[in-house]
């Protein structure tokens, strides 16, 4: 047999997955965080933009305010307040050296929820991170902890649950500890896809072969060995799997190829580190989804890629077929449960289906490199990626358009194809424009467009040069702004009238984004939450008992400018029982006020 497998030039080892199907994690230590059936929406390691689902989101009959329990003994070690993100979290502490993560919450239990108030008019902050003691909120198995929401980055009622390693913080597979959750249904495998490695996946589209399923297994459409002029390539699959219970698709546990009998690579989604879940763009066809929204996953990794989730047994896992010989190519798709397809065909090199070598740098067009350092450099217009920042050789795109836009402070420079992903952030350096005034040296953004997606960051100045960091290629073009965000009147007249409100909801606005609101009633700081980082939310309570009152809000964008606007309102609980309306005192006004902060 004359087959061998290109090994890595970086160190070999072979990482805990490898070295079992499923570890061995305690079972029927943790209960079911709800008194609902285990439901889920998505499972952990589901593909997601950006990253690898981390846990369990599970169904709360499309309701918010289902009680929490803790799903072991413990004590809260941390709480999260955050506009995006988990929303509002609980992180519990275990004796096991387990930590569980309990996220969108729409309420923490009262003892808590007091504490965090309090926290929050101390520090004059509404988003907050606190950490507690083992004996500040110790909590039993079955304990209600809190109320189930919507809060944060979901889009819809549900609990997110995490198991964690408390010492390391990875994120383990919720599926491996017993949870209640029946699964008696193998994954199913959509489609396989072919690269040639001997060339960048980035510039090329995948080879499909189309499948069918028959005798409980999958085979190639029409039972031919699959010929392939290359002779280094690799696989990818789309593949997923169900549920008991749910008709959602959800993402697979592990997935494995060997040839002739001999494993060559595969992954296995068991143990994440947030830091290392962006990587889920290099396990994905990233171009390949952005045009068709589609996840063809690869079961080798990619030049650039060093995640965890690879066996690297064989090094890359890339094939070199080095004569004509016809090789069984066997793919086995697990889940949690070790339910199992495979996918059996038969491969051989054809030499007649070769295409000539592809060169380095075709047609002399500069190329990114994973595993180096990447800089790119116009008269005004640099980019540096750091080491690690591609996962597999990129050739650039690059365009120049001078300045059309009012207020533009540099020409827009194209960089890069959306479509290739980026890890982490790279900075970019744009050259400012000949005139621009001085006092725009502080109040600068650079904005990144992408598609339908657009991103702005707040630019630094250094001799000319306006910079700022970004984790996606794009179209970058820098902006001066000393416009101060809009701020909306929260109703009319002199006096405002809030009788019989709820709540009190302020929506200020601003071309290149909105920073922070900070609100005062009677002079002291007031409690305005921002959930998902829409309006800004004050719901009334005793800190504002019914009479007149002064609300002063300032708001802040992005480049620094500010807003600041009070108003008179006044509180009554019913008409009849509302006494003449004092005078506002002299001098007092609601009209805005514009300042610069230095």
């Amino acid at each position: 047999m004359h087959i061998r497998f290109f090994l890595a030039c970086w160190i070999f080892f072979i990482p805990p997955s490898i070295q079992a199907q499923a570890p061995s994690y305690p079972r029927g230590y943790f209960r079911n965080p709800l008194n609902l059936p285990m439901n889920l929406v998505a499972n952990f390691g589901e593909l997601r933009t950006n990253h690898w689902h981390m846990g369990l989101d599970i169904r709360t009959n499309h309701q918010v305010n289902q009680p929490v329990y803790a799903a072991a003994d413990g004590y809260v070690a941390r709480i999260r307040v955050e506009p995006l993100g988990f929303g509002q979290a609980i992180f519990i502490n275990h004796p096991n050296g387990l930590t569980t993560v309990y996220g969108h919450l729409n309420q923490f239990f009262p003892a808590l929820a007091q504490y965090v108030r309090e926290q929050q008019y101390a520090r004059s902050s509404w988003p907050l991170e606190l950490e507690f003691q083992p004996d500040q909120f110790p909590v039993r198995k079955g304990q209600f902890i809190a109320y189930s929401g919507n809060a944060g980055a979901s889009q819809g009622p549900h609990l997110h649950f995490e198991i964690r390693d408390t010492r390391t913080t990875r994120c383990l597979n919720p599926l491996l500890f017993g949870l209640p959750v029946p699964d008696p249904v193998a994954p199913t495998i959509t489609r396989l896809a072919l690269y040639d490695r001997s060339r960048s996946v980035y510039g090329q589209s995948p080879r499909l072969v189309p499948l069918e399923h028959s005798s409980g297994n999958y085979h190639i459409k029409g039972g031919s060995p699959v010929r392939t002029g290359w002779r280094k390539l690799s696989f990818a699959i789309g593949a997923f799997d169900r549920l008991g219970g749910s008709a959602n698709p959800v993402g697979i546990y592990q997935a494995r190829v060997w040839v002739d009998s001999r494993l060559v690579s595969g992954f296995t989604l068991d143990s994440i580190d947030y830091t290392e879940t962006r990587d889920v763009n290099a396990q994905i066809d990233y171009p390949y989804h952005a045009r068709t929204g589609i996840y063809l996953q690869h079961l080798s990794p990619l030049p650039g890629d060093n995640c965890r989730v690879y066996d690297r047994v064989a090094g890359e896992g890339v094939l070199v077929l080095e004569d004509q010989a016809i090789h069984q190519v066997r793919i086995e798709v697990l889940d949690a449960y070790l339910n199992h397809a495979t996918l059996q065909f038969s491969l051989r090199y054809d030499p007649s289906q070769a295409a000539p070598e592809p060169g380095s740098g075709e047609g002399g067009q500069v190329t990114l490199t994973p595993n180096y350092v990447n800089v790119w450099e116009r008269p005004d217009f640099e980019a540096y990626l750091p080491e690690g920042a591609i996962y597999d050789t990129v050739r650039t795109v690059y365009q120049r358009f001078d300045a059309q836009e009012p207020a533009a402070a540099s020409a827009r420079h194209v960089f890069g194809d959306p479509a290739i992903p980026v890890h982490g952030e790279f900075t970019v350096r744009l050259q400012a424009r000949p005139g621009l005034p001085d006092a725009w040296r502080d109040r600068l953004v650079i904005r990144c467009q992408a598609g339908g997606r657009t991103v702005m960051r707040k630019a630094s100045w250094e001799n000319g040069w306006i910079m700022a960091r970004f984790n996606g290629f794009g179209e970058f073009q820098a902006f001066g702004d000393l416009e101060p965000p809009l701020l909306p009147a929260p109703g009319q007249g002199d006096t405002l009238d809030f009788s019989g409100r709820f709540a009190l909801v302020l929506t200020p606005s601003d071309r290149f984004g909105v920073a922070s609101l900070q609100a005062e009633l009677d002079g002291r700081w007031l409690l305005f939450t921002n959930d998902k980082g829409r309006s800004w939310v004050y719901r009334f309570d005793e800190r504002c008992p019914y009479g007149i009152h002064q609300l002063r809000v300032r708001v802040r964008d992005l480049a620094g400018n500010e807003t600041v606007r009070t108003w008179w309102f006044r509180r009554y609980a019913h008409a009849a029982s509302r006494p003449h309306a004092p005078q506002k005192p002299r001098g007092s006004h609601h009209k805005p006020v514009h300042r610069k902060h230095r």
